[in-house]
């Protein structure tokens, strides 16, 4: 008898540890050997696989080789009931080390107190500032030891935590910090679609199947074992599954008639295990099927059949185990089978029970009573309100919109479900998920015929449709909504054209920037939307605007101080009137006191990188590409991040590598359709062409460059194409084209007219003299450098250097050639634009001069974009803490790069980072 109960419990032990990891070999030892102690790095390996292939099993072993090397683990389980809880996988992981969360920096320490609902906030926590928290309180935890971050079912993970997740993998560079996650291979995860490894678990080959068979308690012979290898198809689960079913059913091991259950009915499996339960069993595992993750303890003791012996079968039929947390269902489909076999109003009752458990948790309870109800209930929408207003305000995103929806459908009020229909589709825009607003649109036209309603939906869609390449649809359901809002005198004419104005940007579209000019003067005229006017104006036509906005720039960027938004928007507008030092200066303040909207970037987003490239802060133009290029990837927001590859394709060509800016340039092309995109059609053209510069290939730089304007010499792009003037203008002196390019530089001087920018100024006066016969060429260098506001752009500014001083050399104007040249030599040593260095270097040895190599700055230049701005931080005398806090990293993180820079830079104490950093 003893040994009966000790054989039982041996085999209760076997089922209950999962599926043996057999056939499995080579990705355990991969598996197991990162999440080993002793790691200096970090890492981020993701597994994939279908349900069952043994993902939890693997990340669960490596969660033993950690602990037992002596690291931390930190664990998270998605479940789909929890997807649209704001923050709940974050809470989940963090929860055991809240409490060493208390050593943050204050800003930090508030909002990831606040986005996990421990404290209110008054504003919207700053994502960013979020994701740093995390960050740093991750760094912070490795410390003492190696830690390791599990995340399994990630699929299920609320996508406000796995923004953060993200945010976290791509800047814990140089942590001791491992990131192991597990997701269904069918299944997208955004934000880490791309630059992560991959291990995928496929079906196991025959002989790891029989292998698995042969290791469970009652292997299955003959034709039973036969069918079941058929119909597993390689699937660990299924193969223990189905031989565990088979031995209870069918002992003797035939017999077996029917279609063995495959995979995808596995459910139907657990749930015939369940269905034989003693009912008080059945009642509490349906409560913990019902349940999140962060509910189960209350499902575990919540009724008072829940002891311990409730539990005995449950267990020894295999369905649950018992773990440092709690009891847990085995595995996910376990779950799911229970839940599915119960009838509706059994999953009601276990979620009425589970929200008078949670009466202290409001959002919580406000989901499990949505899960009970299928009538309208005005009480229960009510909940859901609030639950989204507070996921909101926690910028949850995600979480707030599936709460306004579900509020929605159960709004006993017409109107009130259209109008939440309507706020939801607005949140849902920060999620980037097009498909999502679009169905939340729909369903607004199928609940009312409210034209306000409907326009603020469509807007939603137009303003997210914007960011992709659907620019003809998104322009035509814009000036729709703005058409009908003029006509209906609505404050929402603005908010249309502005959005319009950013696809007329995108577009190029001559036609479009008419239709904008028909409605602008419909637009009510009211100080409040001064500054979305101006926005319009220099959006969709900046060389017109220019002349009367800027004097009143600055004006309306003092009266939004404190406005986030509006100085974003108006310091896009310093940009595109080439006001550059002003939208640098605009753009600081807006971003030292962001507060998040969400994880995409702004229409023209990109424009905060342009401004950091023509002041000749490169480096901080590469990270700006980069945060773009990855949040617009994981939203699948293609045009954004084509724009960004632009901007990192022209910062590459400038620091001499073609190779790489080529690739980008046309990684960028490969997302747009260029006809439908000629912003960014030609700024990767000017990319191409000055990588072809770089590498002395003038007959390539011609033929990208005068591709920015047509046969007839019209721009393709009305803003982007003059900015390659000067150097069409170089390119075609050097392949004989001299006259082409001056018919079109004074065909571009009458377009643009008497109100042109000084940075046009500049480079029309530079783009003339080189096409000029040489006799005639002084008086249009000498205008190109006449003004000082040209400083503002100071890679443009040492071309024009060189090129006077090329020319007075070759005039034999020896001694005025030299400072020329030497000045243009430093600029472009100190930004590290190395093929302009080498020719500058050329001509001051014809001039005479032996130009010395600058060693540190040439190092510096060396670095990489996110270790200059750590040198140029460090060396304005801010703490590892507070770079980090700028440039989101960890203070590890940012010790660790200037560990590893001093030796390249050739110094041994910070003090002296100012002499690299200039």
């Amino acid at each position: 008898m003893e040994n009966d109960e000790r054989a039982r419990g041996d085999q209760r032990s076997t089922r209950n540890s999962g599926p043996a990891v057999v056939g499995r070999e080579t990705e355990t030892a991969d598996i197991v050997r990162r999440a080993g102690a002793g790691r200096s790095h970090s890492d981020v390996l993701i597994v994939t696989g279908d349900p069952g292939a043994g993902k939890s099993t693997l990340l669960g072993l490596a969660a033993d080789r950690a602990r037992g090397s002596g690291g931390r683990v930190l664990r998270t389980v998605g479940s789909e009931s929890e997807t649209h809880l704001g923050f709940a996988g974050l809470h989940q992981m963090l929860r055991p080390v809240l409490s060493e969360a208390e050593g943050l920096p204050s800003r930090q320490r508030s909002a990831l107190r606040a986005v996990l609902g421990i404290e209110e906030c008054g504003e919207t926590p700053d994502a960013m500032l979020v994701g740093l928290a995390v960050l740093t309180l991750l760094s912070d935890l490795a410390e003492t030891a190696p830690l390791l971050v599990v995340v399994d079912d990630a699929q299920w993970i609320d996508r406000g935590s796995l923004d953060v997740l993200a945010f976290v993998a791509r800047r814990m560079d140089s942590e001791p910090v491992t990131l192991l996650i597990g997701v269904r291979a069918t299944d997208a995860l955004p934000g880490f679609d791309k630059g992560y490894e991959r291990i995928e678990l496929g079906p196991l080959d025959a002989g790891a199947a029989n292998r698995l068979l042969d290791q469970q308690p009652t292997p299955p012979t003959g034709r039973t074992r036969v069918r079941i290898l058929e119909e597993a198809a390689g699937n660990p689960l299924a193969l223990v599954e189905l031989a565990h079913a088979t031995a209870i059913r069918h002992p003797e091991g035939s017999g077996v008639e029917g279609p063995l259950p495959v995979t995808d009915r596995l459910e139907r499996i657990f749930a015939g295990q369940a269905a034989d339960l003693p009912e008080p069993t059945r009642r509490i595992l349906l409560l913990l099927a019902a349940a999140d993750a962060a509910d189960a303890r209350a499902a575990a003791v919540g009724l008072p059949e829940a002891d311990d012996e409730a539990w005995v079968p449950a267990d020894r039929a295999g369905l649950v185990r018992q773990d440092g947390s709690g009891i847990s269902f085995r595995h996910p489909l376990v779950r799911s089978a229970v839940y599915q076999a119960a009838s509706f109003e059994e999953r009601r009752r276990a979620h009425l029970a589970l929200a008078e458990l949670l009466r202290e948790e409001p959002d919580r309870r406000a989901w499990h009573l949505a899960a009970a109800t299928i009538r309208p209930d005005q009480d229960v929408s009510a909940a859901l309100q609030q639950t989204a207003d507070r996921a909101r305000r926690r910028g949850g995103f995600a979480a707030a919109a599936a709460a306004q929806e579900r509020a929605a459908e159960l709004s006993p009020r017409r109107e009130d479900r259209a109008r939440l229909l309507t706020e939801a589709a607005a949140t849902a825009v920060f999620t980037g998920q097009l498909g999502w607003v679009e169905h939340l649109a729909a369903a607004v036209l199928e609940c009312t015929g409210d034209q306000a309603l409907l326009d603020r939906a469509a807007l939603a869609t137009g303003q997210l449709m914007s960011l992709g390449p659907r620019h003809t649809a998104a322009f035509a359901l814009l000036i729709r909504v703005a058409d009908e809002a003029a006509d209906a005198r609505s404050p929402l004419l603005l908010d249309a054209l502005a959005a319009a104005a950013v696809v007329r940007y995108y577009s190029g579209d001559e036609s479009q920037h008419r239709q904008i000019q028909g409605l602008l003067p419909r637009v009510p005229d009211h100080a409040a939307g001064a500054a979305l006017h101006a926005w319009v104006l220099a959006v969709s036509d900046p060389s017109s605007a220019g002349a009367f906005l800027a004097p009143a720039l600055p004006g309306l960027i003092a009266e939004a101080k404190g406005d986030a938004g509006r100085l974003t928007a108006l310091a896009i507008v310093a940009w595109l009137l080439d006001q550059t030092t002003l939208a640098a200066r605009t753009f600081d303040e807006a971003f030292d006191q962001w507060q998040a909207r969400g994880p995409l970037p702004d229409g023209l987003g990109s424009a905060a990188g342009w401004t950091r490239l023509e002041q000749g802060r490169w480096a901080q133009a590469r990270s700006v590409a980069a945060d773009i290029a990855a949040m617009a990837s994981s939203a699948g927001l293609d045009h954004a991040e084509a724009c960004a590859h632009t901007l990192d394709a022209t910062v590459l060509a400038l620091l001499g590598e073609p190779a790489d800016a080529r690739r980008r340039a046309e990684q960028a092309l490969t997302l747009v359709d260029p006809l439908e995109s000629k912003s960014v059609a030609v700024f990767a053209r000017r990319a191409l062409g000055l990588a072809a510069v770089a590498e002395g290939d003038y007959d390539t730089a011609y033929t990208q460059f005068r591709s920015a304007f047509t046969d007839e010499g019209d721009p393709v792009h009305y803003h982007v194409s003059y900015t390659l003037l000067a150097e069409l203008a170089a390119a075609a002196v050097r392949r004989g084209r001299r006259e082409d390019a001056a018919e079109l530089l004074e065909r571009s001087a009458r377009r643009l007219g008497t109100g042109m920018s000084a940075r046009l100024t500049a480079l029309l006066g530079r783009g003339r003299a080189l096409v000029a016969e040489p006799e005639h060429a002084e008086p249009y260098f000498r205008a190109a450098l006449a003004d000082d506001a040209g400083e503002q752009w100071p890679f443009e500014r040492a071309q024009t250097r060189l090129d006077y001083g090329e020319w007075l050399r070759r005039r034999r104007r020896i001694a005025e050639a030299r400072p020329l040249l030497t000045t243009a030599l430093d600029t472009f040593q100190r930004l590290g634009a190395r093929p302009w260095v080498e020719r500058a270097k050329a001509e001051l040895r014809a001039a005479g001069i032996e130009a010395a190599d600058s060693v540190v700055p040439g190092a510096f230049t060396e670095l990489s974009p996110q270790q200059q701005q750590i040198v140029q931080l460090a060396a304005r005398g801010l703490t590892n803490r507070e770079i980090g806090e700028k440039l989101f990293l960890s203070p590890r993180t940012v010790g660790s790069h200037l560990y590893r820079v001093f030796p390249k830079l050739g110094i041994t104490a910070r003090s002296q980072l100012r002499d690299v950093a200039g």
